[in-house]
């Protein structure tokens, strides 16, 4: 009956280890266990110094923001420990996962001086050296998503990794000494939605953090090369990114030096097993059970789940037309547009074009934008303000006028542009005193400037994209003289294995179509190219192609 006795007590504390990790967050990885700082020996003073630290690592820190430090003993047997939860983990939880993480990882890290374990909601390090505000760079977590990128938006969706990732780490840096995080989200090239968050431990200074973060960022851009997701974790920091919102919105309190909280002891707990020992394993059988069935059905819900949201998504992929509502984060209100354009006054506007006059204005934030109003009296204002929507906002090229966003109010079609300071071409290329700017080197690199974003447009965009009003007056020049194509209203889509089309709607502008494309409505490339040509004519000796 002892025997019997001493294998249950021995089945029930191994499955209470269980049950206690099977509390925790997935870990990322197994721990590392760092074997060059040396070894302890049980029961020595570096062993007690180690239990004392976790037994006390959150007496000296603020939990509302989820980092705590603290070291214990002397000399070369004094330890140094480090917890860090997400910026999106509530205390609770955060003190949950490091406290099971503190029993846990001396168990998988026996006799190790130094060793730290990554798991998706906290982080812990200890070590015999001190480890407070020195940034350490060694990747512990390099995971990629399994998913891959559309192969025709690969280079755009990392151009948006990054993009977003910079403009985090600039605001997880400049944090205080309790927390540096930030999380966010962006629309990318394809209108989809991109998330991110990046942290620091806060002990870093500004410049160590944005440091850490930028080599989490650049490691090994091959690793995941085309997937839509990964995870980098250093020992001082980590970053993120995926297609699907994976974090949590929080709010954390003001800050606080006095604003301390001691944990209860980190102690064992000794569980016995007291009246049938039968009735006491199948009770705990049907527990593991339970918990095991609970498990799988929560797995088969997020399957279905996935399953029933990819089908719309690709079917929304296929439909360009539903695409509008995905780019809300680019909409303006009327009232700051009309505001920044001194209610599209005279005095800002800088030309008239076919379908509505384009203003000068000036952002709440001090950015020049160029606001192209659709005239109300147009009766394909709306087809071409949508058309140049789905396309310029897709479009990423430096020879490309960059859409900043539109507004649609009411009767109100605006699309708003980045400024261009030195307007279009033709103003420089006909003008008699302002023509002498341009010598052959500035129409050499002119040329060139139009060159490069036609060749996007037609062979390296995601779309092939037939612009059919190429003119000297939709080459924008910027402050250093490059050239930036614009006006998309008539442009029309191709798929990539397409050659050719064929309109009864004439659109563009006489004297730079292609003559089978003004006779008979048949474009393709080659009429981009025919106007591409006469451009060229007319930079090259300086005279409109109608005069003679």
């Amino acid at each position: 009956m002892a025997l019997v006795s001493s294998r249950l007590l021995f089945l029930l504390s191994a499955i209470l280890i269980l049950i206690q990790a099977s509390a925790l967050p997935a870990p990322l990885l197994p721990p590392t266990c760092n074997n060059n700082n040396g070894n302890y020996t049980s029961n020595s003073t570096y062993e007690k110094n180690l239990n004392q630290v976790l037994y006390s690592l959150y007496s000296n820190t603020t939990i509302d923001y989820g980092f705590y430090y603290s070291s214990y003993g002397q000399n070369s047997d004094q330890v140094y420990a480090i917890g860090l939860c997400g910026g999106d983990v509530n205390p609770d939880d955060c003190r949950g996962c490091l406290t099971n993480c503190s029993t846990l990882l001396t168990q998988l890290c026996p006799n190790q001086k130094e060793a730290i374990w990554w798991y998706s909601q906290c982080m812990l390090r200890y070590s015999n050296r001190s480890i407070f505000g020195i940034m350490n760079s060694t990747i512990q977590v390099d995971l990629c998503n399994n998913e891959n990128v559309s192969a025709n938006y690969v280079d755009q969706y990392n151009d948006d990794v990054h993009i977003l990732l910079n403009n985090l780490t600039s605001e997880a840096a400049a944090g205080g000494s309790l927390r540096k995080y930030a999380a966010g989200s962006a629309i990318t090239t394809d209108f989809k939605k991109l998330y991110a968050l990046v942290q620091c431990t806060p002990d870093l200074s500004e410049q160590d953090c944005t440091n850490c973060l930028l080599i989490a960022i650049a490691a090994y851009p091959q690793y995941c090369a085309g997937k839509v997701g990964r995870s980098v974790l250093l020992t001082s920091c980590k970053i993120r990114y995926e297609d699907y919102s994976f974090f949590h919105s929080t709010t954390a309190p003001a800050p606080s030096s006095t604003n301390t909280t001691t944990s209860p002891p980190l102690t064992n707990t000794t569980t016995t097993a007291e009246g049938n020992p039968r009735n006491t394993l199948w009770m705990v059988i049907i527990i593991v059970v339970a918990s095991v069935a609970f498990v799988v059905l929560i797995v088969s819900i997020c399957i279905c789940v996935y399953l029933r949201v990819s089908s719309p998504r690709e079917k929304a992929a296929e439909n360009i037309d539903e695409e509008i509502p995905s780019v809300e984060s680019l909409q303006f209100d009327f009232s700051t547009i009309s505001a920044a354009t001194d209610d599209f006054s005279e005095a800002n506007k800088l030309g008239q074009g076919g379908f509505g006059a384009v203003y000068k204005g000036t952002l709440y934030n001090g950015q020049d934008v160029a606001v192209k109003r659709l005239s109300t009296n147009s009766g394909q204002g709306d087809l071409e303000f949508k058309n140049e929507v789905l396309l310029v906002a897709k479009l990423q090229h430096r020879n490309l006028v960059r859409l900043l966003g539109f507004c649609m109010e009411r009767n109100e079609r605006l699309l708003i542009y980045e400024f261009v300071p030195n307007t279009s071409l033709d103003h420089f290329l006909f003008d008699p005193i302002k023509r002498v700017h341009l010598n052959w080197e500035k129409r050499y690199k002119i040329i060139g400037g139009i060159a490069r974003g036609l060749l996007y447009l037609h062979e390296d965009s995601r779309l092939r994209i037939i612009h059919r009003d190429l003119k000297a007056s939709n080459i924008l020049l910027d402050e250093e003289m490059n050239a930036k194509i614009s006006d998309f209203g008539m442009a029309k889509l191709f798929l990539l294995d397409q050659t050719q089309s064929n309109t009864s709607r004439i659109v563009g502008t006489y004297g730079y179509m292609a003559p089978e494309y003004a006779m008979h409505g048949q474009f393709s490339v080659k009429s981009d190219v025919f106007s591409f040509g006469v451009l060229v004519l007319e930079i090259v000796c300086g005279q409109r192609n109608n005069c003679f």
